[in-house]
């Protein structure tokens, strides 16, 4: 990939052998208010992309754009727009609902990664299944989102909760920041079930954790009603839902990153989300290596789970 742009700090040269052009533009736009630029941006998705292009590999992915960085408006796009290089993949995907189809970009490459951040792409939001077998996830999510006043403490305990309940039906889920004040918990599945089947075994997941808890866990929609407590949200694996995969950034101060954890990390609760952002993504990497490396060598079986769901 050739990169032109006048401030690419030598990227040209280390992309050329790609063979694919892109041009850059406005790289010194700050992005973020502490004075991060559009092109920190850019370098951050070259570095990390070994890391990252596994995960996101066939994945529809749904836009959201920050022209102006993340004080600016920002907007979602689905629609891979008509002047994308003609080497970005994408995936046409009828819709029901409204009737349409919409060809989406396939995280396939770190040109495609560039080419992203270059259009102000700060999040890499990806479905939970793959082109190749859109109608089923290879990834169901329990996300975990703290109301308004709990603390990330309850936000870990709930976690904890969670890889319990999943142990009890042998399986397993990663641990990974969302990059502002809750958890994700992503587990990694055959690709057998619907969207409804994985939502229906991760909702009754989610009950008997809130019930089990009930003080400081739950599954109301309505955010005036949580009170204090973690939101268990098993919605997101529904059809055309889309999370903030591993090592994505995040468009809020101080440039975070949905950042891997181990479960021994939860359960000592020594951090916080604040810790892992754009400066230490890169030598949290370098020191522990990629905690989800197990994730795409593994796949759950929903089974046990389902039949109690009544699914």
């Amino acid at each position: 990939m050739e990169l032109a742009g006048g401030q690419g700090g030598g990227l040209a040269g280390q992309e050329a052998r790609q063979g694919k052009q892109l041009k850059l533009t406005n790289l010194d736009k700050v992005f973020w208010p502490e004075g991060l630029t559009k092109l920190d941006l850019i370098k951050y998705y070259i570095d990390m992309a070994p890391v990252i292009l596994p995960y996101l590999q066939d994945r529809p992915l749904v836009l959201k754009r920050y022209p102006d960085g993340i004080t600016g408006e920002a907007f979602y796009q689905k629609e891979c727009p008509a002047y994308a290089p003609d080497w970005i993949a994408t995936a046409p995907i009828y819709h029901a609902d409204s009737d349409k189809t919409i060809n989406y970009i396939l995280g396939n490459n770190e040109a495609t990664l560039v080419w992203l951040a270059n259009q102000g792409c700060i999040e890499i939001h990806a479905w939970l299944s793959r082109a190749s077998h859109l109608e089923h996830p290879d990834i169901a999510v329990m996300d975990l989102d703290p109301a308004p006043g709990v603390t990330f403490k309850d936000v870990l305990d709930i976690a904890l909760l969670v890889h319990q309940a999943l142990k009890e039906f042998h399986l397993s889920g990663y641990p990974k920041t969302s990059g502002a004040t809750g958890l994700h918990i992503f587990i990694p599945l055959e690709p057998r079930w619907s969207f409804h089947q994985v939502t229906d075994a991760m909702g009754y997941l989610a009950r008997l954790v809130a019930g089990v808890y009930p003080r400081k866990a739950t599954i109301e929609r309505s955010i005036p009603k949580r009170k204090d407590r973690v939101y268990l949200d098993y919605l997101q694996n529904a059809r055309g839902r889309s999370m903030a995969f591993p090592y994505s950034l995040r468009p809020l101060p101080g440039a975070p990153v949905s950042t891997p954890l181990t479960w021994e990390e939860v359960k000592k609760g020594m951090f916080s989300p604040k810790d892992f952002n754009i400066h230490t993504a890169r030598e949290r990497l370098q020191a522990y290596g990629d905690l989800y490396r197990d994730f795409l060598a593994q796949s759950n079986d929903l089974e046990p789970l389902l039949k109690l769901a009544g699914a």
